[in-house]
């Protein structure tokens, strides 16, 4: 007779105790910042159009509404990436990040930056819970900290990270891969993603999450966030931990 599997992943253990199957303990929460957790409110495109002036690009030109609706297309994207894409050479490019970073940080300073309605209780209450939160962003390490001073949310998460913390940006997983392994997670099948772009969810995908969130309270409709690979689409970062708290609800 073969003994019952004692593996996690094991219909049953020794004990004949039904084993719970890895997916349905969520550990880790990966949260994308302007637009899900952060509202944006215009910031992005704010910043950048003042960048693109600096490098010749006048506003109100076709090529400068060109280039402004590739911005909006890749939100979410690594903002050194969206500037070699648009401009080519690597010295422009970041040359118009540094103005894009500068724009950006004096709007923050200028008091426009402001917490997403329930973000703030929803990362208290998920690690509350026992998981592990980390906020990620497409800006650089000098932005996300500007963003965090103004809404006093240093060592609100449990981490954060930029793309310069992990190799690449998204739509590449290594944001989320580092968070696995920054925070000790066992397995890439006990992370949720959330996020408003549809980088954000295909970061999820390619990291292997079960759970990728969209929320519609940034760049991309549901429509997009779905054909990116959201597994749920919601009203605000709000309700994730409803959304995860469903999905480890035994069936």
């Amino acid at each position: 007779m073969t003994a019952p599997s004692t593996h996690p992943g094991a219909a049953g253990t020794a004990s004949g105790t039904p084993a719970t199957p890895e997916t349905s303990d969520l550990r880790l929460v990966v949260l994308d910042m302007a637009g899900t957790t952060v509202a944006d409110g215009g910031l992005v495109e704010r910043a950048f159009s003042r960048a693109a002036a600096e490098l010749g690009v006048e506003p109100g030109s076709a090529d400068h509404t060109a280039k402004l609706d590739y911005v909006r297309a890749t939100m979410g994207e690594s903002k050194i990436t969206v500037f070699r894409a648009l401009f080519g050479d690597e010295e422009t490019a970041q040359r118009g990040n540094a103005a894009f970073e500068t724009a950006y940080a004096e709007l923050v300073d200028g008091g426009e930056c402001r917490p997403l309605p329930g973000a703030r209780e929803t990362i208290e209450e998920l690690r509350e819970s026992g998981r592990k939160v980390v906020l990620t962003t497409g800006f650089s390490r000098v932005t996300q900290d500007a963003i965090l001073d103004a809404l006093g949310w240093q060592g609100l998460a449990d981490l954060t990270l930029c793309p310069a913390d992990a190799g690449r940006g998204r739509p590449y997983p290594d944001m989320v891969l580092t968070a696995l392994l920054r925070t000790g997670t066992d397995s890439v099948r006990r992370i949720a993603v959330a996020g408003d772009t549809a980088y954000d969810m295909l970061t999820g995908v390619r990291a292997g999450a079960p759970l990728v969130a969209g929320v519609l309270t940034g760049a991309h409709d549901g429509a997009r966030l779905t054909a990116a690979g959201a597994t749920h689409v919601l009203g605000s970062v709000a309700e994730l931990p409803a959304a995860i708290a469903e999905s480890e609800t035994p069936r």
